[in-house]
Order: C-alpha cells, then sequence, then structure tokens
C-alpha cells in the first residue's frame, strides 16, 4: 500500500518553506491525520491535498510513490541517450593533448607556446559563448531542440579540424567545436536534472558527468594508438564527430522536459512521460505530482508573462534567492577551473613527455582514466552522502595533493633553474612521485568538484533557470578561458612549482566557500530547492530540512511494515 511520508507520525514536523505566514513551520503536514485514520488512505490523501493547496505547497518530492528510489529502463535510456554529450565534451576536451604532441609541423612549422594556448584556449572561448547561450535560448525552444542544435555543431567542428592546413582555420574548428561543448555542458545536465526522480537526481545527473570523463578516456587512448602514424591528429579530431551523429539519430526517443510542457500547458505530454519515469505509480498519484508541477510552473509563467528577459536577468541580482542561487552556481564552477585540473587534461602529455615518461599520452590516459573511476564513486555517493559533505572531505584531499605535487616538482626542478627543460634527464623516480600525487588529486576532485558543479540547475527557480544556468555555465568557462589560456606561461612566470602551489591555495578557498555558503540539496525537491535561499544561504535549514525528510521516510517505512504485519 502506497503511503504519503506523515501517516501516522504526528510528532515527525518538517520545515517546508512554502508555508503560508499563518502556519507554523513546526507542525505536522496533517494533524489531523491520526484522528482521521479511519477515513482510509484515500481520505487521508485528499485531506493532504486540501492542506497543501492551503499552503501553498508546491513539493513535487512529497508525493510517494511506489518504487520512485529505483531508476527504470526508460528513465537509464533517456539518461544515457541524452549523456552522450556529454561524451562529446569529454573527447573533444581531452582529444587535444595528444594532437598536440602529435601535430608537429602539419600546420606549416612547428607550434609555438602561444600557438599552443591559442588552439587550446579556442575551444575554451567557444564553449563560453555556447553556454551563455544554451541557458536563454532552451527556455524558449526547449531543452531538446537545443540538444539538437549542440550535435550540429559537434561534426562542423570536427570536420574543420580534420581537414585545415593553418593555424588559423584549426582555431577556428577548435572554436567552433568549443560552442558545441558549451551548449552541451549547460543544457544536458540541467535537461537530466528535470527528468530524473527527485531520490535520485544527483546519481542521474552525474552520469553526464562519467561519459565526459569516460570520453577523455577515450580521447587519450585513441592519441595513445594513432601517435606515431601521420597525421594522426587528423583522426583523432575527425572522429569527434561519431558519437554527436550517434545522438542525432537517436533523438526521437528523448523527450522534452515535463516543465517546459507545462509551461506550454501541454498537460497530457507531461502526464504521459511521468508515468514512464514512474511506471509503478497510480493514476492519481501522476495526477498529483502534475498538479504540484503545475503549481510551481504557473508562478513560474506568471513571472515570465509579466517580466522581460531583461528584467529576469536584473532579478538574478535584485531578488535574494536567485543572487544567492547565482553565487553558488558560479562560485563552485570557478572552484572547478581555478583548482587547476584541466591543465592536465590539456598539457598532461606535453607537460609528462618533459618529465622523461616515454608514451606521454599513455601516461595522460592515466590521469583520465583515475578521472573516470572516482566519477563512478561520485556516482554512487552523490546521492546519500552528500553534494556538500563529499565537496568539504574531497577538497582537502585536493589540496595535500597539490602541495604534494609542488614539492615534488620543486626538488625535480632544482638542476634546472627551477623550469622543466625538455630533453633534461630528471630522475624517474622523483617524476613518478609527480605522477602518483597528481594521480591522488585527480581521484579527490572526480569524487567532488568534477561534477557536483554540474549540479547548478537544481539550485534556479524554474523561471530563471535557464539564463541562472547559462551565467554559471559561462562563468565555468570564462575560469578554463583564463587557466587553458594561461598554463604554459604561468609555469614560466612562476615555476611548475609555484603554478601548482597557487591551484593548491584555490582550492583551499574553495573548501572555505563550501563551508561557510554550500547548502545541502541531495534529497531534495528542486521545487524545495529553489526556495532555501529565501532569507540566508540556506546551509543550516537545507540540513534539518533533509534530516526531516530521511526521518518522515523512516517513519513511513516503519509504518509499512506494521501495516503488513497486521495484514498477515
Amino acid at each position: 500500500m502506497t503511503r504519503t511520508p506523515a501517516a501516522h507520525s504526528p510528532t515527525t514536523s518538517i520545515d517546508y518553506p512554502n508555508h503560508s505566514p499563518n502556519t507554523s513551520l513546526h507542525q505536522p503536514l496533517l494533524a489531523e491525520e491520526v484522528e482521521l485514520e479511519d477515513e482510509g488512505e484515500s481520505g487521508l490523501q485528499t485531506r493532504r491535498e486540501e492542506r497543501a493547496e492551503i499552503e501553498g505547497e508546491i513539493d513535487e518530492g512529497m508525493i510517494v510513490v511506489e518504487g520512485e528510489d529505483t531508476i527504470n529502463a526508460f528513465v537509464w535510456i533517456l539518461v544515457f541517450a541524452a549523456a552522450i554529450s556529454g561524451l562529446l565534451f569529454g573527447y573533444d576536451t581531452a582529444a587535444i593533448s595528444g594532437v598536440l604532441v602529435t601535430i608537429k609541423n602539419d600546420l606549416g612549422g612547428v607550434l609555438t607556446d602561444w600557438e599552443k594556448e591559442a588552439i587550446t584556449s579556442a575551444t575554451t572561448l567557444g564553449a563560453l559563448l555556447g553556454g551563455l547561450l544554451a541557458g536563454g535560448l532552451s527556455d524558449y525552444t526547449g531543452r531538446k531542440p537545443v540538444i539538437v542544435l549542440a550535435n550540429i555543431v559537434f561534426i562542423l567542428g570536427s570536420l574543420i579540424q580534420a581537414a585545415c592546413h593553418t593555424v588559423h582555420t584549426m582555431i577556428a574548428g577548435r572554436l567552433i567545436v568549443g560552442l558545441g561543448v558549451g551548449i552541451a555542458g549547460c543544457i544536458v545536465p540541467l535537461y537530466i536534472g528535470e527528468l530524473a526522480p527527485t531520490k535520485t537526481r544527483g546519481r542521474l545527473v552525474t552520469i553526464n558527468a562519467v561519459t565526459v570523463t569516460f570520453g577523455q578516456v577515450v580521447a587519450y587512448g585513441i592519441g595513445s594508438i594513432l601517435q606515431n602514424l601521420p597525421n594522426a591528429w587528423r583522426w583523432i579530431v575527425g572522429l569527434g564527430a561519431i558519437p554527436a551523429i550517434v545522438q542525432l539519430l537517436s533523438i526521437g526517443y528523448l523527450p522534452e522536459s515535463p516543465r517546459i510542457l507545462l509551461l506550454r500547458s501541454n498537460v497530457h505530454a507531461a502526464h504521459l512521460i511521468l508515468s514512464k519515469i514512474y511506471p509503478l505509480a497510480t493514476p492519481h498519484q501522476i495526477d498529483q505530482k502534475v498538479e504540484i508541477m503545475k503549481r510551481a510552473v504557473r508562478r513560474s509563467k506568471e513571472v515570465n508573462d509579466s517580466t522581460s528577459l531583461a528584467e529576469r536577468l536584473r532579478s538574478l541580482i535584485h531578488v535574494g534567492a536567485n543572487r544567492r542561487a547565482l553565487i553558488i552556481g558560479c562560485g563552485l564552477q570557478i572552484s572547478q577551473q581555478f583548482c587547476g585540473f584541466n591543465t592536465l587534461m590539456y598539457y598532461s602529455a606535453t607537460l609528462f613527455s618533459v618529465l622523461g615518461f616515454k608514451n606521454a599520452t599513455a601516461v595522460g590516459m592515466m590521469v583520465a582514466l583515475v578521472n573516470f573511476l572516482f566519477t563512478l564513486v561520485a556516482l554512487k555517493i552523490v546521492d546519500p552522502v552528500g553534494r556538500r559533505m563529499t565537496m568539504l572531505v574531497t577538497l582537502p584531499v585536493m589540496i595535500v595533493a597539490l602541495i604534494l605535487v609542488s614539492l615534488f616538482l620543486h626538488i625535480l626542478t632544482s638542476t634546472t633553474g627551477g623550469v622543466l627543460v625538455e630533453g633534461a634527464d630528471y630522475p624517474i623516480t622523483t617524476s613518478l612521485c609527480v605522477l602518483f600525487s597528481m594521480l591522488v588529486y585527480v581521484a579527490g576532485y572526480a569524487t567532488g568538484l568534477g561534477n557536483i558543479p554540474w549540479q547548478q540547475g537544481e539550485l534556479f527557480r524554474l523561471e530563471v533557470r535557464g539564463i541562472g544556468t547559462s551565467i554559471s555555465t559561462a562563468t565555468c568557462w570564462t575560469g578554463n578561458l583564463i587557466i587553458a589560456g594561461t598554463f604554459l606561461s604561468l609555469m614560466n612566470a612562476i615555476t611548475p612549482s609555484g603554478a601548482f602551489g597557487l591551484y593548491a591555495f584555490f582550492c583551499l578557498m574553495s573548501w572555505a566557500f563550501c563551508y561557510y555558503f554550500y547548502p545541502e540539496t541531495s534529497g531534495l525537491s528542486l521545487e524545495e530547492v529553489s526556495v532555501i535561499f529565501e532569507n540566508d544561504f540556506g546551509v543550516l535549514r537545507s540540513q534539518q530540512l533533509r534530516r526531516d525528510k530521511l526521518e518522515k521516510a523512516r517513519m513511513t517505512e516503519v509504518d509499512r511494515l506494521i501495516d503488513e504485519e497486521v495484514l498477515h
């Protein structure tokens, strides 16, 4: 028998943020439930709906249905079909590492450091522009057409790169691919988050991060295999078109987001999609979920209809809840980039080649492989452990590992004036210590900072979710542009040891940011998350709300077991 979370639990309270001013924040959602227990489940549910309507409740997660803790085949296929964009994202960002090693003088001469940085940074600049475009565009066209656009851009950019013969054409191809990376990086986590069941949203959004890291492994693997072949780099960049073609062929399977459908008043289609996401739910329960979503959508539609895009943009600054969500979204993305991880994605083959490793691309693949494996760890813990706790535990691991990288690089370069010199006879033992410390750092990054910032779509109210996500994504790529475009110059200016020491300092600042400002969003519905920022950053409020929900779930399970025992 399906039960509502508060049944038979009069002493359990939950601080829902949408209570009317006259409603106590510390009372059962339905105080009469114990007295009216003989009305049966349908009577209790009816009165619960009435109370929810009175209080303006918009939490879709309050409707508990059978099997919502499990992920059915429809959702798995949907998520993996959408996450092919993540594979493209990872492949195209990591492929450049092998390309820079194998391209030699195929573009008219040996590439200078400036040309390497320009080719690498072009992808990031394109991603910055694509990220700014994607969210706002998806509010008007829906999420699905924007995914189609990303694939078309990926294919075009890959073909231009494969056919180019000058540095400028290569930069143009990388810029176009970057547009696809930015569009996909912004819209796919947002799309998955809006379709995912509340209790598994974190895990399903992390699937996209898994495919990103898998794409990086594939890019390094192909680069390693093709490293010694003539014109190998053309194959490396050209093969990036294949996943985009596969996703275009599977696009018919992807439905539109139910919240976008409700914005268009297409209730029947939204009901149909939710029925597939929750196949064990009764039609009445699906009706309830749709109705509660409609309340949130109705509020968003009223805002959209009464305001312009410029006004909604201003509301991200002037409305406290929106501003705090934006600070969190942008702050996490800045942390992800300024920790320095992408320097390894872009320049690891170059770095390991200077350190004396024979097949530098294969060694770089170890970085990508550890990144992939520990993203799988994140997949398991992101919902039960929580986003905030994961960040607070993994950032210190990164700090210690970066300090060790800085220390070993200082020892390594003590005989070459503090700089890495290609062809120098560096001790392999110390080089291996650098590699091991980097792998520990990557493990910490992949478990937390590598994927949690991409949960950004859950932070924003529906009416500003698209543009808020776009600005956060653009912040990510702005930071990436700074890191990718300055790494080689930074190492020359403050030594390799100093560069990684600086990244350790940024990680320390990121830990402090998460401790003081990042609330716990795991286990909260999108509607709940969007209102925890109303008075402050919601750190304490979110933790209490999550504890209350876990307690309600526990009490519900106890009640269910008691009912089964009575029936038998």
